[in-house]
């Protein structure tokens, strides 16, 4: 049986708190996970923190443990590049910017970005919103290419591009095929989509997945099987879209060693890793 650490890329956002992303990298990678996403948190992994002692940490962990960086990322939450002010826009594609040179100078081949998000009580029109996302697009996206990074942008329940449909019209209307798409399978769950479906329709622009678990009444990124996110149908229509990148672990817990294992194992019984 293949080893269910072995199957997946770990998402660090449970060890931003406790860990330096060079001390999870070589915290996980010892246990025998191959890949890493790493968010971009301060204390954790932050451009103005990270000197070049720093790069050189991150790059001697990821040789001495024989893993890779898949993606960076970052807590969306506290960004907005639809936001209503200019001020806040330009804030936000400030990091973001900082961002990705930064991916580019450890080789980290893409970088997971939200469309932007929206007031819940008083939005502003979708058309307002999509340009102010397209026209992030026109600054990032020159970036990211002269930085050999691709850019990413994730379905969040919280963004205004919140499911499958939405987010394709938005990039295929900006035109762009360099953009792509990470489909996270528990957002989707959680507004109600059909994440099966939610993969085939971005699979022509997907480059990596979320996997955690939730419900639909309460917005988690759960250990395995907490939840109701169906996973048992995923592993063939990964298949039938050709995904061939790793999965990426999102589980978000305070005891992220056990449960990010289980995870793993549980997730390895109903056929993920398995050719």
């Amino acid at each position: 049986m293949t080893d269910p650490k072995s199957i997946f890329a770990i998402n660090t956002y449970s060890y931003t708190l406790d860990y330096s992303a060079a001390e999870t990298i070589r915290h996980l990678g010892g246990q025998g996970y191959p890949g890493f996403e790493l968010m971009m948190y301060t204390g954790h992994f932050w451009p103005g923190e990270v000197d070049e002692a720093a790069k050189r940490d991150i790059r001697s962990a990821v040789s001495s443990t024989g893993t890779r960086l898949v993606s960076f990322n970052m807590p969306n939450i506290d960004l907005n590049i639809a936001g209503a002010s200019p001020e806040v826009r330009a804030y936000s594609l400030g990091l973001l910017s900082n961002f990705i040179r930064l991916a580019g100078e450890l080789e980290v081949p893409a970088i997971v970005i939200g469309p932007g998000k929206a007031n819940p009580l008083f939005s502003p029109g979708h058309a307002l919103l999509l340009g102010h996302f397209h026209k992030a697009l026109d600054t990032l996206a020159p970036i990211a290419k002269q930085a050999g990074v691709r850019l990413l942008v994730e379905n969040m329940p919280f963004a205004f591009l919140p499911d499958a449909d939405s987010l394709m019209k938005a990039l295929d209307d900006y035109g762009n095929p360099d953009v792509g798409i990470i489909y996270d399978v528990a957002n989707g769950h959680f507004i109600g989509e059909d994440p099966c479906e939610g993969l085939r329709k971005v699979s022509k622009r997907l480059g990596l997945v979320h996997f955690s678990d939730t419900g639909r009444k309460v917005y988690r990124h759960d250990t395995i099987g907490l939840g109701d996110v169906p996973f048992a149908a995923f592993p063939p229509v990964l298949k039938e879209i050709g995904y061939a990148e790793l999965p990426v672990l999102e589980v978000i817990s305070r005891n992220a060693d056990t449960d990010t294992l289980d995870s793993a194992t549980r997730l390895a019984a109903v056929g993920y890793g398995q050719a």
